[in-house]
């Protein structure tokens, strides 16, 4: 049983707990250190250049001053999560919120490489605080069907706005001022967080879960960064033998892992949460969702940049479009929820997704660029409105005591998502990329980026000509995993007849 102390304490009635301003104040509170949490996936994209000329790190520092961050963030999730149940999620939001600002201010005024790197791992410890423990929070402030729908539809448009927001805030930040900016914006939010949250928040935690079993924490953490890594060089570099290694390993201590959460009396994973169709079917088709997301935008990113020749900021000011898309179809698959089973409503927005992805298929060098930018915002539309869907359901098969841990592995799925779509949609454009460009040279073969720098005239056309043609089959594959997330929701999480609206079996 779980307990609840503060200024949300002591409503015990299920009939008379509909949210008020004091509930609905406490999300608005916890969805600003959220949108700059996920903002700091993608900030550094415009920075690395300053970064580069002021630090002059190596081209190994470079990658892992970007990934540091991400890598830390997705291996901590699981452990955060139930770390939260255990010691109380207000008092892990506070302590994250406390290390995230803290780090950021170290971020800004590093003075070498090995520095920053360093403060971008503190900077994912602190966001593995927040995160699950911001999504956990709202089981346990709306404990309404309708009015927590509301709130997961608006966690998820955050989150998802703010991977697209990061570039365009860095950009705007990085003509007025210098790179460390981009990490001091974090610090208003923090404190504001810092402030507020032990006056609206509840504490929640589960006395009763037992000791914390660190040995299962360490082998999340050794068993998901390994995977992770792996499906990245993977994506990066092709099928080499270091990062089929490092999958080969990690996969070995998750399934350690896996078997230890068996026969815990209380584990870090419920695995029987798990084997809920409404719950184990939602992180599947979250997974699925994520892995066709960031997949394609690898593609989007380069093909508005190098094929249609937009600078860094005219690019993500133009990548902003699509995710207009998000406020729109997140609200109404909210909607069409309340009268519609989920399930259906949830396939129903993947299929609309994979017309948008389809619509991207038909992309070509002189496509214009709404055709473009409104194919995404189709996708995005949809796939947000079935995400959203798919967060809340999961949320609420979770019991309120375990939601910490129910959220982190939510996010852990969308985080293994993100890699596995690198690195399939990634290796499927890439191989029809270097089959477009069997004649070129060496350097224009590997890579767009490689040909721009060594190519020109036809040549170059020829380069974006197979680059489309990439992202087309890429966008067909994404396509093609919208397709499966439809058929899951429809198998796994429409209503059995005779039944709620939301699955709960197995």
């Amino acid at each position: 049983m779980d307990t609840t102390t503060g200024p949300l304490a002591g409503r015990t009635d299920p009939a008379a707990r509909r949210a008020g301003r004091r509930e609905w104040t406490a999300l608005a509170v916890l969805m600003l250190p959220l949108l700059l949490v996920s903002m700091d996936v993608s900030v550094l994209y415009f920075a690395i250049p300053f970064i580069s000329e002021d630090l002059a790190p190596s081209s190994t520092q470079q990658l892992w001053i970007l990934d540091m961050y991400g890598f830390v963030l997705a291996g901590l999730l699981i452990t955060m999560g139930a770390l939260g149940d255990r010691i109380g999620r207000r008092r892990l939001v506070l302590a994250g919120a406390g290390v995230f600002g803290l780090a950021s201010v170290a971020a800004a005024y590093a003075d070498s490489p090995q520095l920053l790197i360093a403060v971008r791992a503190l900077l994912g410890v602190g966001g593995a605080a927040l995160m699950p423990s911001t999504l956990a929070l709202i089981r346990n402030l709306f404990h309404d069907e309708k009015q927590r729908a509301t709130a997961v539809t608006a966690w998820t448009g955050v989150m998802t706005a703010g991977i697209s927001f990061g570039p365009v805030v860095s950009g705007a930040l990085l003509e007025r001022f210098w790179w460390g900016s981009v990490f001091l914006i974090n610090l208003p939010a923090m404190l504001l967080l810092l402030i507020l949250a032990p006056l609206l928040l509840p504490e929640v935690k589960q006395p009763s879960s037992g000791r914390f079993d660190w040995p299962s924490a360490v082998l999340s953490l050794a068993g998901l960064l390994p995977v992770i890594q792996g499906v990245k060089e993977l994506a990066r570099d092709g099928v080499e033998l270091p990062p089929v290694l490092m999958i080969t390993a990690g996969s070995g201590l998750l399934y350690v892992f896996i078997r230890r959460q068996s026969r815990l009396a209380h584990p870090l994973v419920d695995l029987e949460l798990l084997r809920r169709r409404s719950y184990g079917g939602a992180v599947l088709a979250n997974l699925f969702a994520i892995a066709a997301t960031i997949g394609m935008a690898v593609f989007l990113t380069q093909y508005l940049q190098s094929v249609l020749g937009k600078s860094p900021f005219e690019a993500a000011l133009w990548s902003l479009v699509p995710a207009t898309g998000a406020f729109v179809g997140a609200p109404a698959g909210a909607v069409l929820a309340r009268r519609f089973d989920r399930g259906t409503v949830m396939a129903s927005g993947f299929g609309v997704s994979a017309c948008g992805f389809g619509a991207l298929a038909w992309v070509r060098t002189d496509s214009p660029l709404w055709f473009t930018l409104a194919a995404c915002a189709v996708y995005t539309s949809g796939l947000v409105a079935a995400m959203a869907l798919a967060n809340e359901l999961a949320l609420g098969a979770a019991p309120p005591e375990r939601a910490g841990s129910a959220a982190a592995v939510l996010e852990s799925g969308q985080e293994l998502g993100g890699a596995l779509g690198m690195a399939v949609l990634g290796s499927v454009g890439a191989a029809v990329y270097r089959h477009g460009m069997a004649d070129a040279p060496a350097a224009a073969r590997e890579t767009l980026g490689g040909a721009v720098a060594s190519v020109h005239g036809d040549a170059l056309d020829a380069a974006f000509t197979a680059f489309t043609r990439g992202l087309d089959y890429a966008a067909l594959g994404a396509a093609l995993l919208m397709a499966g997330a439809a058929a899951l929701a429809l198998t796994l999480l429409r209503a059995r007849r005779g039944g709620g609206s939301a699955p709960s079996g197995r």
